[in-house]
C-alpha cells in the first residue's frame, strides 16, 4: 500500500503535529520523506521521536522501513514497458479472456479507491461554466485528454485542448484566469514539462489543477487541488488506461445528464452547424 494511501486511511486519527508532518510530506511527495529524520524533524519543527511514532502509526517498522517504501514508489513510477514485460507471465484461458479479466480486476479496484464524493466534486468543477477548462495529457495519455475535450466541448463552452508542443503553452497560460481549471492526465514515466506547466498554472495564474494519475503519483500532485489515482498495472508489458477512460466517460455522462435540457440544446446547435463530409464537394 502506498504511503499517501496509508495517510488517507488514518487521517482522522492524526494529531495536529502529525497533520503538520503530513502537509510537509505531501508538499514534496515522496522526496520530503527521503531526507534524514533529523532534517525532516528540523524542517517540520518536530522531533525525531515524534516522526518515529508517526511512521509507526502508518504501519512501518521504523523510519528506514518508511523510506524503503518511498524509494520503491519512486522506482515503480519510472518503470518502462521493458521493465514491465515478464516472459513467464501465467495466462488463464485464452489471451483475450485473460486480459479482459485483468481489466475487470482493475475496474473493481477503482470502485473501492475512487471516492464518490470526490467524483461528484470534480464533475461540479468541470460543469461550472464560470470556469474555463484547459486539458492536456502526456505522451501517450494525451489521447485521453483529446477524448475528454471533444466531448466536453459539446456539453459546455470555454473548453481548451492544449497542444503537445510546449512552445505554444505560454499563450494558453496567459488565457487562464483565477479559478479556471487545468485538467492534466499524467501516468508513470511522468513528463517534466507537464509539471512545469501545472506549476505555472497554479502559482502564476492561480488556476485550479485537477490531476488524473496512478498510485505512484505524478509530481504534479504537489500543485493539484484534486488528485484521482487510477489503477493501471495490468501485469503486462503495457500499463492499462481502461479505468481512466471509463472514469472520463462517467464524468462526461454525469455532467451532460445533470442539466440535460441545456446539454440537448447545445448538442442540437452543434449538430446543426457541423459540416457533413458527404455533402462537401470539391471544386473544379
Amino acid at each position: 500500500m502506498q504511503v499517501h494511501t496509508r495517510i488517507a486511511e488514518i487521517e482522522e486519527e492524526l494529531t495536529a503535529t502529525e497533520r503538520r508532518l503530513c502537509a510537509a510530506l505531501m508538499a514534496d511527495y515522496p522526496f520530503a520523506g527521503l531526507d534524514t529524520i533529523q532534517s525532516f524533524a528540523a524542517r517540520t519543527r518536530t522531533s525525531s521521536p515524534t516522526i518515529s511514532r508517526f511512521v509507526t502509526k502508518l504501519g512501518f517498522n521504523g523510519y528506514q522501513d518508511f523510506q524503503r517504501h518511498l524509494i520503491e514508489e519512486v522506482r515503480e513510477g519510472k518503470r518502462s514497458p521493458l521493465d514491465l514485460h515478464r516472459d513467464n507471465r501465467a495466462i488463464q484461458g485464452g489471451f483475450l479472456e485473460d486480459y479482459l479479466a485483468k481489466a475487470q480486476n482493475l475496474m473493481q479496484e477503482a470502485a473501492t479507491t475512487i471516492s464518490a464524493h470526490q467524483f461528484d466534486r470534480i464533475c461540479d468543477m468541470l460543469r461550472n461554466e464560470k470556469r474555463s477548462i484547459h486539458i492536456i495529457g502526456g505522451r501517450i495519455s494525451d489521447a485521453l485528454a483529446l477524448y475528454l475535450s471533444r466531448h466536453l466541448r459539446q456539453i459546455r463552452s470555454n473548453v481548451q485542448k492544449l497542444p503537445e508542443d510546449p512552445e505554444s503553452w505560454p499563450e494558453y497560460l496567459l488565457r487562464m484566469k483565477p479559478r479556471d481549471i487545468l485538467f492534466v492526465i499524467d501516468f508513470r514515466r511522468y513528463q517534466p514539462s507537464l509539471l512545469q506547466l501545472a506549476t505555472r498554472a497554479s502559482e502564476d495564474r492561480n488556476a485550479g489543477v485537477i490531476l488524473v494519475t496512478d498510485k505512484w503519483m505524478s509530481p504534479i500532485s504537489r500543485h493539484a487541488n484534486e488528485v484521482i489515482a487510477t489503477p493501471i498495472d495490468s501485469g503486462t508489458v503495457w500499463d492499462s488506461y481502461a479505468v481512466a477512460l471509463v472514469l472520463l466517460e462517467a464524468m462526461l455522462t454525469r455532467i451532460a445528464e445533470q442539466d440535460w435540457d441545456k446539454t440537448r440544446k447545445r448538442i442540437s446547435r452543434w449538430d446543426a452547424l457541423r459540416l457533413d463530409s458527404q455533402e462537401i464537394k470539391d471544386g473544379p
